[in-house]
């Protein structure tokens, strides 16, 4: 038995069938999850180490904490284009999407060309995953030159339409986390902000809205100036 096998026997160990009623209740695909909360995820792929091979071998399993142990495990430096574009098609739960995105996917030399990329897709999570990558670089890369997340707004502005859930909080997401970086950042995504909140659609009201507070708030604003 190949240690990826093993490593999926272990998992079904660790089904837990209350913890997948409960990931239904937040609205994650759970057609072929065990109910393995993340801490325990962690830990093992703590204990596993980076292995791009076996990350492979995990997503092929098509089981949802294989996928995730699978992002958690693999080595950024080795991921292909190619790779994040079969992986970011199968995205079928906000969370493998946010997970794959915000720990591994932002770390490869191709984030910021993919986060654009997705994000003019039509598929929900696939377009969700550019918004999720927008906002793990503004979090993450703390050396990036602010005209990386220029480019992102009007990106930003364009895809506020879309109405559907998973979306809509990415967009918001991904605007407000640019917004925190620096005060010249913040003062462009709040300009982008009162653009989208003139636009005629509900989705857009409520991101521009929701980021408004956050990116106008006495608490951002002062952390922001402290940091100049």
């Amino acid at each position: 038995m190949s240690k990826a096998d093993n490593i999926l026997k272990k998992l079904k160990s660790l089904e837990n069938e209350r913890n997948r009623k409960g990931m239904e209740r937040f609205g994650i695909q759970t057609k072929n999850a065990y109910g393995i909360a993340i801490p325990i995820l962690r830990r093992m792929a703590r204990e596993i180490g980076t292995d791009h091979r076996l990350a492979v071998q995990l997503w092929n399993f098509r089981v949802h904490e294989a996928r995730l142990l699978a992002s958690f495990i693999d080595d950024p430096t080795k991921v292909t284009e190619r790779q994040m574009d079969r992986w970011a098609r199968d995205f079928d739960s906000w969370d493998i999407c946010d997970q794959c995105c915000g720990f591994l996917f932002d770390r490869t030399s191709y984030a910021y060309g993919k986060a654009l990329q997705w994000s003019k897709r039509k598929e929900e999570f696939l377009k969700r995953a550019g918004f999720v990558l927008m906002a793990a670089l503004a979090v993450h890369d703390k050396e990036a030159d602010d005209a990386a997340f220029i480019k992102f707004l009007p990106r930003i502005r364009e895809e506020s339409l879309d109405e559907r859930n998973f979306v809509r909080k990415a967009v918001n997401w991904a605007l407000r986390q640019i917004g925190k970086r620096n005060v010249f950042l913040n003062k462009k995504a709040t300009e982008t902000a009162k653009k989208i909140v003139r636009l005629d659609s509900a989705s857009a009201r409520w991101i521009a809205s929701d980021a408004l507070r956050e990116l106008t708030s006495v608490k951002l604003q002062k952390r922001l100036i402290s940091k100049t």
